[in-house]
């Protein structure tokens, strides 16, 4: 029996990728999608997927189409929204949207208890990688920094998988050089340092799809590793595996660690 999958934020960018990345795959069923900017639309001319469904404005309009699994890539304030209605019907939630506080994270571990859920910063098995290797390399390194470019669009910095890398680093050494810099001519110029005292800078620029790279240094030598993205089809591998693997993973699950087995 094929997985019924609906899609939050449909018309979007990544929602479209993730409509047609469901449709594409045997073991799944596009059943439902929402978007309250193009409601009403037929899902063939917002995604160009063939099926007769028509985009809903509200999560209360998914109830129709009794989906197992719901994608979130939406705004932080409507993803909230979506993932009180997904645990309040016991739906299993993917998401893929950034910027949710600790107290967002307290809410969905206390909520989701008839479904689970899996919250990524990023859902490339690449970025996945290179924040496990940025993890590895912490404890040989003195210094680091992570420079984290997004596309012209995107509403925060620093980006979820900046922070997620940085907390990870944080977490794998303390021992970390003090910031030699005295004078800063322009505030900020040095970057964020919310996590563990590691500077994170954050580009925006029109081009770029999702990039990261984190720079290690220690006496005689530096380590750089790099992740680029130059196609949402990217992030669509590691969404898949999510739906796939939501159900068997009890409680709130973050990263895709754990589905990798990383």
């Amino acid at each position: 029996m094929k997985t019924k999958v609906a899609v939050f934020g449909a018309g979007g960018r990544m929602g479209a990728e993730v409509c047609r990345a469901v449709a594409a795959d045997p073991e799944l069923e596009l059943v439902a999608a929402v978007d309250p900017h193009h409601a009403g639309l037929d899902l063939r001319q917002v995604t160009g997927v063939d099926l007769p469904i028509q985009l809903g404005a509200s999560a209360e309009q998914l109830a129709h189409a009794d989906p197992d699994v719901a994608v979130d890539f939406t705004q932080l304030e409507a993803s909230r929204q979506n993932l009180a209605w997904l645990a309040e019907h016991g739906v299993h939630a993917v998401v893929g949207t950034t910027g949710f506080t600790d107290a967002d994270y307290a809410r969905f571990e206390a909520t989701f208890t008839r479904s689970n859920c899996v919250i990524a910063p990023n859902f490339a098995i690449g970025a996945v990688l290179m924040m496990r290797f940025a993890e590895l390399a912490a404890p040989y390194f003195e210094s680091a920094e992570i420079i984290e470019l997004h596309h012209e669009n995107k509403i925060d910095a620093p980006s979820g998988t900046a922070m997620h890398t940085a907390e990870r680093m944080a977490a794998a050494s303390d021992a970390w050089a003090p910031d030699p810099t005295t004078n800063t001519v322009l505030d900020g110029a040095r970057g964020g340092r919310d996590v563990g005292g590691i500077p994170i800078h954050s580009v925006r620029v029109r081009g770029l799809v999702a990039h990261q790279e984190v720079i290690l240094g220690t006496t005689g030598q530096t380590l750089t590793i790099r992740h680029d993205t130059t196609d949402r089809t990217s992030f669509m591998p590691g969404v898949v595996l999510g739906v796939k693997a939501v159900g068997d993973r009890p409680g709130v699950t973050i990263g895709l660690e754990d589905l990798l087995d990383l």
